[in-house]
C-alpha cells in the first residue's frame, strides 16, 4: 500500500471514530437530559452498566455507587425471594420486551410504584448483550387514578341510590348520565337515554319550549329552570303521563356547562291529598250525622213525653165518657180509642227512632223476624201512604226466628226503603214489596 492510500485509510477512521463519538456523546446528552425517566442498561448477569441522570433522581444512587452492581438492589425483599429479577430477564429476553406497573426500591428503601419496560439487546450476530430499562414513577399518577375511580364509584353509588330521579346532560340537553330512580321512574333503561336529548323524557308542548329555554340561555344567560322548583308533566316509556316536580342546577366542567336535574314522581302525593280531602269531607258528613243524630235522639226524648202524657188523657176522657148515660157521648168513644192508639203508635216510633240513631246495644242475637221489619218498615214507611205506595210485605214460612244484629239489620231495611220510596216519586206504578227468603241451607 503507498502512502497516500494508507494516509486516506487512516483519515477514514478518525473520521469514523469522530462521528462514533460524537453519536455517543449525543446518545450520552440524550439519556441524561430525561431526567424524569430512570435510563440504564444491565448485563446479561443483571449488573448495572450505564445509568443516567434521571436514575440517579429517580432511585437515589449515583452512577459511582451503582455501576457493577446487581439489579436486585431494585426489588423488594419479597420479589427478590420469588426469584422475580431473573424472571423478568427471561421474559424480555424471550419476548423481546416486557412492559408492567411494579413495585421497586429507592437506595433510603422506600417503595414507589414504577412504570417499567425492559428490552433486550442484541449485537449484530444475534448474541445478548444486555437489556436496557426504562422507569417511570407513577406512584402520584395512580393515586390520581385512585382517587378519580374513588370519586366515580361514590358518584354511581350516590346515582344507584338517591330516592329521587337523577338525570345529567350537556348545554345542549344531551344526557350524560340517569340514575337508577330514574330507570324505575321513566321505564327507560340507562342505554336508552344516555346520548339522546332528554326531550324524549317530556311532552310535545314542553320539548318546544325545553329548547327554546335552552337557547335563550346560551345566548343571552337568563335562566328559566335553573335553580328553581317547578311542577310540570312528565311521560314514561310506555306513554303514561304524570306530574313531577322539577329542581335543576348547573355546574361547570373543564369549562363546559352540565345540568343536573332532580325529579319526584307526585303521583303518590297528589293521590294522597285526593285521599285526604276525601277523608275530609267523609269527616265533615259523619260530624254532621252525628250531631244530628244527637239532636234526634234529644228530640225523641223529649217529644215521647207530651205523647205518652196525651195517650193518657185520652184513655181517662174515654173511661169518663163510657160511664155516661148519654148517647151522644157514647158515640165518642171508639174516636178517642183511636186516637189512644195512635198517641201510643207514635211513641212506638219515636222510641224506635231514638233506638235507631243511639245504635242501641249491637251483637247478634235471636230476634223474630216480623218484628224486627215491622219496626224497620215503621220509619223507613214513613210518608209512603200520602205518596200513593202501595206496600206488601211477606215474611217466608218456617223463618220467624234470625240470628242477627237488630240495628245493622234495621238500618239496611230503612235506607233500601227510603231509597225505593225516593225512586218511585216521579214513577206512575208505585208498589213497594218486602218480603223475606232463605240465603240458604241454615
Amino acid at each position: 500500500m503507498s502512502d497516500a492510500s494508507s494516509h486516506r485509510a487512516s483519515s477514514g477512521t478518525d473520521a469514523t471514530a469522530r462521528r462514533n463519538a460524537v453519536l455517543a456523546e449525543e446518545l450520552s446528552l440524550l439519556i441524561d437530559g430525561a431526567e424524569n425517566l430512570a435510563i440504564f442498561m444491565f448485563d446479561p448477569a443483571g449488573r448495572v452498566t450505564i445509568w443516567n441522570r434521571g436514575a440517579e433522581r429517580l432511585k437515589g444512587w449515583t452512577e459511582a455507587e451503582i455501576v457493577g452492581r446487581s439489579i436486585n438492589l431494585f426489588y423488594p425483599p419479597d420479589d427478590v425471594e420469588a426469584g422475580k429479577p431473573q424472571a423478568d430477564m427471561d421474559r424480555a429476553q424471550n419476548d423481546g420486551r416486557l412492559e408492567e406497573d411494579s413495585w421497586r426500591l429507592r437506595k433510603d428503601g422506600s417503595e414507589f410504584l414504577a412504570s417499567i419496560t425492559i428490552t433486550a439487546l442484541y449485537d449484530d450476530a444475534g448474541a445478548l448483550r444486555g437489556f436496557g430499562k426504562v422507569i417511570r414513577d407513577i406512584t402520584d399518577q395512580k393515586a390520581s387514578e385512585a382517587a378519580v375511580l374513588r370519586r366515580e364509584d361514590h358518584l354511581r353509588s350516590i346515582l344507584a341510590t338517591v330516592p329521587d330521579a337523577m338525570i345529567v346532560m350537556d348545554e345542549h340537553g344531551i344526557v350524560s348520565s340517569f340514575s337508577a330512580a330514574a330507570e324505575h321512574l321513566f321505564g327507560y333503561t340507562k342505554a336508552e337515554v344516555i346520548g339522546c336529548n332528554v326531550r324524549i323524557l317530556m311532552l310535545p308542548a314542553d320539548e318546544r319550549r325545553h329548547d327554546a329555554d335552552l337557547r335563550t340561555y346560551r345566548e343571552t344567560g337568563i335562566k328559566h329552570i335553573i335553580g328553581n322548583v317547578r311542577l310540570q308533566k312528565a311521560v314514561r316509556k310506555n306513554g303514561e303521563v304524570f306530574s313531577m316536580e322539577l329542581a335543576v342546577g348547573e355546574a361547570s366542567v373543564a369549562g363546559e356547562r352540565i345540568f343536573t336535574g332532580f325529579i319526584r314522581d307526585l303521583t303518590n302525593r297528589q293521590q294522597t291529598e285526593r285521599r285526604m280531602a276525601e277523608l275530609q269531607s267523609e269527616l265533615i258528613h259523619v260530624s254532621r250525622v252525628s250531631a244530628m243524630g244527637t239532636m234526634a235522639s234529644t228530640l225523641a226524648h223529649e217529644i215521647n213525653q207530651p205523647l205518652t202524657a196525651i195517650a193518657n188523657y185520652l184513655e181517662a176522657m174515654r173511661d169518663i165518657i163510657g160511664d155516661h148515660p148519654d148517647g151522644t157521648l157514647a158515640d165518642m168513644v171508639e174516636p178517642l180509642e183511636l186516637s189512644v192508639a195512635q198517641s201510643l203508635r207514635a211513641g212506638t216510633i219515636v222510641r224506635r227512632l231514638r233506638a235507631f240513631v243511639d245504635g242501641g246495644d249491637t251483637g247478634f242475637r235471636v230476634e223474630r223476624l216480623d218484628a224486627l221489619v215491622e219496626e224497620a218498615t215503621s220509619l223507613g214507611l214513613l210518608g209512603a201512604h200520602e205518596a200513593g205506595i202501595k206496600v206488601t210485605m211477606t215474611i217466608a214460612a218456617g223463618h220467624d226466628h234470625v240470628m242477627v244484629d237488630r240495628i245493622q239489620i234495621q238500618q239496611v231495611l230503612v235506607n233500601l226503603i227510603r231509597n225505593a220510596i225516593q225512586s218511585m216519586s216521579v214513577s206512575s206504578l208505585k208498589e213497594l214489596t218486602i218480603q223475606t227468603a232463605p240465603d240458604r241451607a241454615g
